[in-house]
């Protein structure tokens, strides 16, 4: 990641936290696109009267960047996440957030304007060193891709669907418009799941609601 790293960070009691993320967006040198990836978590719980008063084309031209994408609000379905190398913190019109990870994002994923993702169910990689624990005997939700790839919900999202709740994430598959071979799966892990990025990369694809899942090495 193209920026000053600082400690490792450890945050726990993180299910169901709102946070937000802003993207500042930059062509890289394959002519595809990049975004630097800007997180609330542990400075606030991305207040909704700041985070809806952002404006992405002017906070496009004050950092001198062709797109900001706002990402968020969103919810954790994690319990900890560990993060090994991590950025600056940087203030978008009085909203503190770091500096976490850089996407590759595909110049196709965005509309125009820089504010709609247009694909789901993409793999996409996501630059960043961390380790994410769902704790044993709590519920957790899964998309099994076909070649049994199976990517863990991190996060669910309120950029689609506003009504989402944890609670309600049992029966998300009855919402979702999956590919043919894909299947949604709650699931209880008896014991504390692990899912930590390879090689300093993360593999995360969204489902059509804009909820995030985290590829499971095996």
């Amino acid at each position: 990641m193209p920026h000053t790293e600082h400690a490792a960070r450890h945050l726990d009691g993180l299910r169901d936290a709102r946070y937000g993320e802003i993207l500042l967006i930059t062509p890289d040198e394959d002519g595809h696109l990049k975004g630097a990836v800007y997180n609330t978590l542990g400075l606030n719980d991305c207040p909704p009267e700041q985070w809806n008063a952002l404006d992405p084309p002017a906070l496009a031209e004050q950092f001198q960047v062709p797109l900001v994408f706002l990402n968020g609000p969103r919810f954790w379905v994690v319990d900890e996440i560990t993060a090994f190398k991590v950025g600056e913190v940087t203030e978008f019109d009085g909203l503190a957030a770091r500096l976490v990870a850089e996407v590759r994002i595909p110049p196709e994923q965005l509309d125009p304007t820089g504010t709609t993702p247009k694909r789901h169910y993409v793999d996409t990689t996501v630059e960043r060193d961390t380790e994410y624990v769902l704790s044993a005997d709590r519920p957790a939700f899964a998309l099994v891709a076909p070649g049994d790839r199976t990517y863990v919900m991190q996060t669910y999202a309120h950029l689609v669907d506003d009504s989402l709740t944890l609670d309600s994430l049992s029966t998300l598959g009855e919402q979702l418009s999956l590919p043919r071979g894909w299947e949604y799966r709650p699931f209880t892990p008896e014991d504390d799941l692990v899912v930590r990025t390879v090689g300093g990369e993360a593999h995360v694809v969204q489902d059509d609601l804009q909820n995030t899942y985290m590829l499971l090495a095996r």
